[in-house]
């Protein structure tokens, strides 16, 4: 089910299309486009399609100044995105249910990654050909910076259309970085193509690296930066559905979300050497935290629990498992010993 939808950014109108299963909606989604494209750029509409198939809502829109969106594109920046994108939110919680998956292709991911701080009912975003930070979208007019620089805007040719870039674009992009990545606090999902040539796989890595756990990495092989194959597309969708299954529970269709989806310690605030242990759902799903790491506790499906991370025998056994093979390896280098791999096997029962 396809519906044309309108909501406000600021004094701009929004265009957006929501696309719904006929049957019962698990739970909404939130997509935001690549660089001056557009919400039905290919890549953005069959990702859409094929998650609708397995049961999830999907918004996209046009950003400011682009498609059938109001405002000019020369006064939008990349602040503009986060704040059209909090808009989009906004809308959802309050016609539908607030988004709980958040998915970006190339600078929308980027964006989305920025923005998800400020949906606290997401509980997972997924990344496609994503710069690490929003500077890096300046490659694609590279030429034309000293124009913008001395005469406050130039005309550049994107994708064979011309787009007016203003000085404050350029300024705006440059107070982001990925400071925020290390406070995230959501399940991420970093897709990206090995032989992407507009964002180089590098970019992926960056991601990854400074995000917390839970966080996966998905190879897109062959596919372009746009996802212009269809399979590609496709593919990259059922990975998603897959994936999102596993960090968002079903909730029902209204507009209360449980506030225990939420993390709420800063990592900032746990003193180093502390952990800290919260509920998630209130059924057996746990938080774990310490001052520069986040990951999930759980119990296994048989016994009632979610299997989104390792139970508590599990996370036993691996700090004596992680201990044994470090002392090892400290001792085999202080000793100047040949030892090349160092694997520790650990098993538990239980006397009740």
């Amino acid at each position: 089910m396809r519906k044309k939808v309108e909501f406000f950014s600021g004094e701009h109108s929004l265009s957006g299309l929501l696309e719904s299963p006929e049957s019962e909606v698990k739970f909404y989604a939130l997509f935001a486009h690549c660089f001056t494209c557009g919400k039905d750029i290919a890549a953005a509409s069959r990702i859409s399609r094929a998650l609708v198939q397995k049961g999830i809502a999907v918004l996209r829109f046009d950003f400011t100044g682009l498609g059938n969106s109001d405002g000019d594109f020369a006064n939008s920046n990349f602040s503009s995105n986060i704040q059209d994108l909090i808009a989009a939110a906004n809308f959802l919680r309050t016609e539908y249910q607030a988004p709980r998956l958040l998915i970006g292709h190339s600078l929308g991911g980027a964006a989305v990654l920025g923005v998800a701080q400020h949906v606290e009912e997401a509980t997972a975003v997924v990344t496609i050909g994503a710069p690490s930070d929003a500077a890096h979208v300046v490659k694609n007019f590279a030429l034309q910076l000293d124009d913008i620089e001395q005469d406050g805007k130039a005309e550049v040719n994107l994708a064979g259309r011309v787009f007016t870039i203003e000085k404050q674009f350029l300024d705006d992009i440059k107070r982001y970085d990925t400071s925020h990545l290390g406070g995230l606090r959501k399940a991420l999902l970093v897709m990206h193509s090995p032989i992407d040539s507009t964002v180089n796989i590098s970019e992926a890595e960056k991601i990854y690296q400074v995000a917390l756990h839970p966080k996966s990495f998905v190879s897109l092989d062959d596919a372009d930066h746009l996802l212009t194959n269809k399979r590609d597309a496709e593919y990259a969708a059922d990975v998603i559905a897959a994936w999102a299954g596993r960090y968002i529970t079903h909730v029902d269709n209204t507009n209360n979300i449980a506030e225990t989806n939420n993390i709420k310690h800063d990592n900032n605030e746990i003193v180093k050497g502390h952990v800290i242990v919260e509920e998630k759902n209130h059924k057996f799903t746990q938080h774990v935290s310490t001052n520069s790491h986040y990951w999930l506790a759980d119990e296994p499906i048989s016994v009632g629990g979610n299997n989104m991370g390792p139970d508590p025998y599990e996370h036993l056994l691996a700090g004596l498992g992680a201990c044994t093979a470090m002392t090892l390896r400290l001792y085999a280098k202080r000793k100047n010993l040949a030892i090349k791999h160092i694997k520790v096997a650990l098993t538990h029962s239980r006397d009740y």
